[in-house]
């Protein structure tokens, strides 16, 4: 979550790289398992209100600031928490979309999380009560037994499987978006990574893409990643402050 932690949205992994805490749901599973879909919506019916009522902190706003300077050219988030969009970067390319939609699986038909949410209160009035240990994906710990009664709901045209408009671990991100993202690269003067430990394959190609096109990598984040060996330049100091104080010289210059 990198930059979304600010706001009070948990990382998967601290400033050595490790995974904190959980395992996030497969593509595998969700698709393949009744009981691994249930699983999945009752942990983020308690966990969505984290995701909802989170609102973007310094960095995102920092960010847009120097979006609207035209010091930044284009965002592109592996988060899935919808805050870049809610500090004004509506072009920000969502790399693994986001949780504020959902999809049918047979329809394909695109809604919105918080109608979702209203089904899911009113199918399991009550449920929610009581805090939670919150994952970046929405996804609360909750015990076994209270997953067991939890009810689903369907898509509301066709009855078909819903999924948050997500993409899950060992689901492959669409190609117009990936492609569309190498085309920004490839405009790019420089690329700057913020809070990401690019551990996974999804972020770490594209700062391969830009070192071999000789494009300067610049890497803020507070720990190891796995592209330090191609960054021109990193900053291990916390992302809003650093930010901040690139929006601030900007603004002086």
């Amino acid at each position: 979550a990198g930059l979304s932690t600010e706001s009070g949205i948990p990382d998967y992994r601290g400033e050595t790289g490790s995974r904190r805490r959980g395992t996030p749901m497969t593509y595998q599973e969700f698709t393949g398992s009744e009981a691994a879909r249930r699983r999945y919506w009752a942990r983020s019916h308690v966990g969505w209100r984290t995701i909802a009522r989170a609102e973007p902190n310094a960095g995102h706003r920092a960010v847009e600031r120097l979006r609207r300077s035209g010091h930044v050219s284009a965002v592109i988030t592996q988060n899935v928490d919808g805050l870049h969009r809610a500090a004004g970067t509506r072009a920000a390319v969502e790399l693994h979309g986001g949780l504020h939609r959902v999809v049918c699986l047979a329809c394909r038909r695109i809604g919105s999380r918080e109608e979702l949410d209203r089904r899911l209160e009113e199918l399991n009035a009550g449920f929610r009560d009581g805090p939670a240990r919150v994952n970046p994906d929405g996804d609360a710990e909750l015990p076994q037994e209270l997953v067991d009664g939890f009810r689903v709901a369907p898509c509301a045209a066709c009855g078909g499987v819903l999924k948050p408009d997500v993409v899950f671990f060992g689901e492959g991100v669409p190609k117009p978006r990936v492609q569309r993202c190498y085309q920004l690269v490839d405009a790019a003067q420089a690329l700057v990574v913020l809070g990401s430990s690019l551990t996974v394959m999804s972020g770490l190609r594209f700062v391969r893409h830009a070192a071999r096109a000789g494009t300067p990598v610049v890497i803020v984040n507070q720990g190891a990643t796995r592209g330090d060996d191609l960054a021109e330049a990193r900053i291990g100091l916390p992302l809003g402050a650093v930010l901040t104080e690139a929006a601030r010289r900007v603004r002086a210059s």
